[in-house]
């Protein structure tokens, strides 16, 4: 099939292009910027005056819910969602029921995935079996059916010395390991950053030194295993300062942050409303404005939608009886347009933090729009708006930007030159 996208603004952050300019695809991949290839002849034609032509977002944490969750989400409805959002290729944690730790889950993953045909789907496998920090799943052959990481989400390894051994491990290997940290003693029972708000309303707090002290064990055994590792979810300053100072010793390190990090601080706690219990939690405004500046720095190198779609009553319960979680994956550019609209990113450095960022954290084949990459685009009008909520796609509504109104709006989204979303 050959299409041709007329008239936008192509930015794509990996080759430094932005510039008005026609795009051509062949067969699910860019054939041409600005001329038509020889013999062209389109089956189809996008008008893109007024429009962003990027590569399609590249989201790291996108939990699916299936298998096991279908009540708070499916593969069929969470990637439909994504596509929403201007997303062509997410990677799912490994936190199913059962656990992402055999080869036979990944390719229940992809199959179910392929069938529904929204967005690609890269599984991140579980690093030890059934996740609890004992036991080192199978990574190879995790990677064999399709696993492109390993992580443990936010459940710790049993002890240091399981970490350290998994870690070697992976480095064999040449494996990927995604590392959340957070020291599970310290952050036992907290609902909250420690802090004014959570002393104000009563909540017990979860200090900073429970994302510190584990950062700090965990870049020491990544050095000394030589493995590359990814952070995921860092939320404090000082966790900033300690992955900006490996990096600068060399240590082949990157991290991402939560696309509602960069937004919310622990003062929307006030109201106790559970749509913003998450964990980590959300921190105090020093702390995010320290996320900001690593995002625009480059420390941090992905923005993420951490999405976590629920269940009604999992949000019903008194603050410390709910489930963590943020519905946002489908608001995912949106929110993130919140950024260049207060000025704190330009519109390419922002897009380069959704696409090639982590896509080359984890070595995905996405986040370009050089010729011979896969089509995978989105198309969004940074001038109009979307009101959140007024079409939702997830089956989890747990969101605190419903009904708000955001920059931007997504219009197309395609995967392979096919339009899986129009919106």
């Amino acid at each position: 099939m050959q299409t041709r996208i007329l008239g936008g603004r192509l930015i794509d952050p990996a080759s430094g292009l932005d510039q008005q300019a026609d795009l051509y695809l062949i067969d699910g991949r860019v054939a041409a910027i600005g001329a038509a290839p020889a013999g062209f002849a389109a089956a189809s034609t996008i008008q893109a005056d007024g429009l962003v032509v990027a590569p399609g977002l590249v989201d790291l944490a996108v939990a699916l819910r299936e298998p096991g969750f279908s009540r708070k989400g499916t593969i069929a409805s969470e990637t439909l969602a994504a596509a929403a959002g201007g997303v062509t290729s997410l990677c799912c944690p490994p936190q199913t029921r059962p656990v992402l730790d055999t080869p036979a889950v990944a390719e229940l993953i992809l199959d179910r995935a392929l069938s529904a045909g929204r967005t690609r789907v890269f599984p991140i496998g579980a690093l030890s079996k059934d996740l609890a920090g004992e036991q080192l799943a199978e990574l190879v052959a995790l990677r064999d059916a399709g696993c492109v990481a390993f992580g443990n989400g936010l459940v710790e390894f049993s002890s240091s010395r399981n970490l350290r051994r998994a870690l070697e491990y992976a480095a064999t290997f040449d494996l990927t390991v995604v590392l959340h940290s957070q020291d599970r003693e310290l952050a036992a029972g907290g609902l909250a950053h420690e802090g004014a708000a959570a002393s104000f309303l009563g909540l017990t707090g979860i200090p900073e030194s429970a994302e510190t002290v584990a950062l700090a064990r965990n870049l020491l055994l990544v050095e000394e295993a030589g493995v590359r590792a990814h952070f995921s979810q860092i939320t404090s300053a000082r966790g900033v300062e300690m992955l900006a100072a490996a990096q600068a010793r060399g240590l082949p390190v990157t991290a991402d942050v939560a696309m509602y990090q960069l937004i919310l601080t622990d003062e929307a706690l006030h109201g106790f409303s559970s749509l913003y219990h998450v964990q980590p939690p959300l921190r105090s405004q020093r702390d995010r404005d320290a996320l900001r500046e690593a995002v625009q720095a480059g420390v941090i190198s992905a923005i993420s939608s951490h999405h976590q779609p629920h269940e009604p009553d999992a949000k019903l319960a008194p603050f410390g009886e709910t489930e963590p979680g943020i519905s946002s994956v489908e608001i995912l550019l949106p929110l993130a347009m919140t950024l260049v609209e207060d000025g704190l990113l330009d519109l390419p450095t922002l897009l380069a933090r959704l696409t090639c960022g982590p896509a080359q954290a984890l070595g995905l084949p996405a986040g370009s729009l050089a010729v011979g990459q896969p089509a995978d685009l989105v198309l969004f009008d940074p001038q109009s708006s979307t009101l959140v909520g007024e079409r939702w796609l997830s089956k989890g509504r747990n969101c605190p930007f419903l009904d708000h109104v955001l920059p931007g709006a997504v219009r197309y989204t395609l995967v392979d030159g096919r339009v899986s979303f129009q919106g």
